[in-house]
């Protein structure tokens, strides 16, 4: 598939968003933080250099209270469901609150360790985790004792934009580990040639992430709990028309984006991720497929914990953690998706004997707003209430956590209480799986997917239902049509070029 020639005010749109990197080199910054007098110091913590932000950056902190960056938490308008920290379980690290002084090592602010942080705190928010650009920052080597600390100090005076790097601290490692959650998120992305991803390319249009997920005061748009699988068409100004809020293919693209109208009449079903992203894991890294929890707590012979890894070097047993499995050049799996994901939450009851759904892709082909979408499936086993059959919360961090001491009795009780659940006693694993979307590492376009991957009796959507694909279905009346079509089609020109044979030979006889 190839890309058309964008509309002119879109051509035009498109060369700002791109040269804009280029262009703040050109004409520069308008401020040197170097030379401001609230940063020339010596800072002992986060939050003294936060102090020294707000300053000058006065509303910035109260725009970061007001994010999802900075609650983790997130009321879903179209389900209703609260997504919070306590109540959402995943089949990775299992469940963050009885855990949070290990988990808000990913949070964009200071000291969050258990109940008592103050999110109204404005010098709690963690500026540099976002707009450090000397690469040395870490919340880490701040928080942990007899830690070499980092020069905050040169890190102040050199605060500049976001980058793949700073919000890749976070998303490219979500999950406990380098690759380990999206699949289409690793640390390959920092610095990705065309053929991992043609808007990042480092050396091309070097997106970075701000490019599609903009920001309104600090909000930054995504749509990993409210998502849109398609867009309007014609250019947004991302976070800044509510209309238009997330980032979306057709946002740049257009609704018709290809020369052949026959494929532009795909969009209306298939979402532009399915083609442009044949697979992903396609960098420097494989990602998890499987965690199994139940086997975790073996030692070896001297009945200490022990780590196997595969050939490539990545763990395929850690006595903390249980088997995993990693796969790369992943072939996505498919779904209709409408935007809406309905989740698994704390105190939902369901059948052990069956594979759970953590998360649940609404859509359907009646729906308009469904397309058939790519994901990534991770797959595991993971603790639940064997009597009330709900999902559970576990501590397995700390000194008094799972990983200390493999109990998992007290590892289930004590995250249940810290999320102020029931738990029975009783506990058991169930198989579980999760669908995480599948947008980033966009393929170059004579990459895509050509027509046989889809339209064939074992192609890509083999397992996609309600709607007709040629080439994968058949229907006896369609098919007979079909054929009839051709053999009129096959008479109609052998007559035609009959009657000109004949024709020509009565005019040769006259002459």
């Amino acid at each position: 598939m190839t890309i058309v020639k964008q509309s002119f005010w879109t051509t035009i749109a498109i060369a700002v968003v791109v040269a804009a990197p280029s262009l703040a080199m050109a004409i520069g910054s308008t401020a040197d933080h170097g030379k401001f007098e609230a940063l020339d110091q010596q800072f002992a913590s986060g939050p003294e250099v936060t102090r020294a932000c707000l300053t000058c950056h006065t509303e910035a902190a109260k725009q970061i209270h007001g994010t999802k960056h900075w609650t983790w938490d997130f009321v879903n308008p179209k389900t209703g469901q609260r997504l919070g920290k306590k109540n959402v379980i995943n089949n990775f690290c299992v469940s963050a609150t009885p855990n949070i002084a290990e988990c808000s090592s990913c949070h964009v602010g200071y000291g969050w360790k258990d109940d008592t942080f103050d999110f109204s705190s404005e010098e709690n928010v963690d500026c540099l985790v976002c707009h450090d650009t000397t690469g040395t920052y870490s919340k880490k080597a701040l928080r942990t004792p007899g830690k070499r600390k980092p020069n905050l100090k040169k890190m102040a005076q050199s605060v500049g934009p976001t980058s793949r790097a700073t919000c890749g601290a976070c998303h490219l490692s979500g999950g406990g580990g380098d690759a380990v959650k999206h699949g289409d998120l690793d640390p390959s992305v920092e610095h990705p040639d065309v053929f991992l991803d043609v808007h990042m390319d480092a050396d091309g249009l070097d997106f970075t992430c701000s490019d599609c997920h903009g920001a309104k005061s600090h909000k930054v748009e995504g749509g990993r709990y409210d998502a849109k699988p398609h867009g309007n068409g014609g250019m947004t100004k991302h976070g800044k028309d509510e209309e238009h809020s997330h980032a979306t293919c057709q946002s740049c693209h257009g609704d018709a984006p290809m020369k052949d109208e026959k494929l532009n009449e795909h969009t209306d079903k298939i979402a532009c991720q399915t083609c442009h992203i044949p697979e992903y894991s396609r960098g420097d890294y494989p990602t998890k497929t499987w965690w199994d929890w139940s086997t975790a707590g073996t030692l070896d012979v001297d009945g200490k914990p022990f780590v196997a890894k595969d050939d490539w070097g990545w763990e395929v047993y850690n006595s903390k953690k249980g088997d995993f499995r990693w796969q790369r050049n992943v072939v996505p799996d498919y779904v209709w998706f409408n935007g809406t994901i309905r989740y698994t939450l704390l105190g939902d009851t369901f059948d052990p004997a069956k594979v759970l759904s953590v998360n649940a892709l609404d859509g359907g082909p009646d729906d308009p707003d469904s397309r058939i979408y790519p994901v990534k499936v991770m797959r595991g086993k993971q603790p639940y209430d064997a009597v009330n059959k709900t999902l559970t919360a576990v501590q397995t961090t700390g000194k008094d956590g799972y990983w200390t001491t493999f109990d998992w009795d007290t590892a289930i009780d004590r995250g249940m209480t810290s999320v102020g659940a029931p738990y029975s006693g009783r506990y058991g694993f169930v198989e579980t799986e999760m669908k995480w979307l599948i947008t980033h590492m966009v393929a170059p376009a004579d990459e895509a997917l050509g027509c046989p991957s889809c339209h064939a009796k074992d192609g890509r959507l083999a397992a996609i239902e309600g709607v007709y694909i040629p080439g994968r279905d058949s229907n006896r009346l369609l098919d007979l049509a079909g054929y009839v079509l051709v053999l009129l089609t096959l008479a109609g020109v052998a007559l035609h070029g009959a009657l000109r044979v004949v024709f020509a030979l009565r005019r040769r006889s006259r002459t």
